[in-house]
């Protein structure tokens, strides 16, 4: 589904991809996971096409999207859902509009049509009569779950996830991850998911691939991870200061 070739991105003198090679196969979640500040969301929005590259290759349905002009990448994008780490709602959209936005934007439908779109997305997360709210009267689970409805809206086919545990509590993490789980389900999609919630990423991974130093150190299925012999990830997926990883 996704192939990343020797992709290699840097901001003055800061390397941060070093030569990213990864296959992320069809309806399977893939879960990047590594330390802050190691490059996992610069690695999202290069499969996005948000950011292009200084060299590599990234293989979308048998095209290099990082070669796509614009018009033919918006195209691309839309077979493409993302849930964001702080759910990036609009805050002077309410529900109903923040989950239709896609949906009138790029696509014919009318009004009635979408409406029923929204609240059959929000019933899938969960989400009964908020239509009419305003992000800013949700709590923050409720707008993780808003900003997934919105990245099924247009029945991707592709859902990336950054962070999506971050800023709620661990109850409502693990209920996010069986939302995850879910409409992976239901939809038969695939899912890139970049976090460094180990305990997300071990319930909602079929692989995880680790990343260090601007390239994938390790890769395999959840208990290939946890009995690594690698030092590094071993200490990553510990949560221990002693190690190889500098704090």
């Amino acid at each position: 589904m996704i192939s990343i070739r020797n992709l290699k991105k840097s901001f003055g003198d800061n390397q941060v991809l070093a030569g990213v090679n990864l296959e992320v196969k069809q309806g399977e979640t893939l879960v990047v996971i590594g330390p802050s500040g190691c490059g996992k969301s610069v690695l999202l929005k290069h499969i996005m096409g948000i950011l292009k590259p200084d060299s590599g290759q990234i293989i979308i349905y048998g095209k290099d999207i990082t070669q796509l002009r614009e018009r033919e990448l918006n195209e691309m994008r839309k077979k493409f859902g993302m849930l964001f780490q702080g759910a990036a709602l609009f805050d002077s959209l309410n529900v109903e509009e923040n989950v239709s936005f896609g949906l009138r934007e790029h696509t014919g439908l009318s009004e009635q049509e979408i409406r029923e779109i929204v609240r059959e997305k929000l019933k899938m997360v969960g989400l009964g009569d908020i239509a009419g709210l305003k992000p800013s009267e949700l709590s923050g689970g409720m707008r993780k779950r808003v900003g997934l409805a919105r990245a099924i809206a247009m029945d991707p086919e592709i859902i990336f996830y950054d962070e999506p545990t971050t800023g709620v509590d661990p109850i409502m993490g693990d209920a996010i991850n069986n939302l995850v789980l879910e409409l992976q389900d239901r939809l038969n999609i695939t899912s890139v998911a970049v976090t460094h919630d180990m305990n997300s990423a071990y319930k909602i991974a079929d692989r995880i691939a680790m990343l260090y130093e601007g390239k994938i150190i390790d890769i395999g299925d959840v208990e290939v991870i946890k009995n690594t012999r690698n030092p590094v990830v071993k200490q990553f997926i510990r949560g221990t200061a002693e190690g190889p990883i500098s704090v």
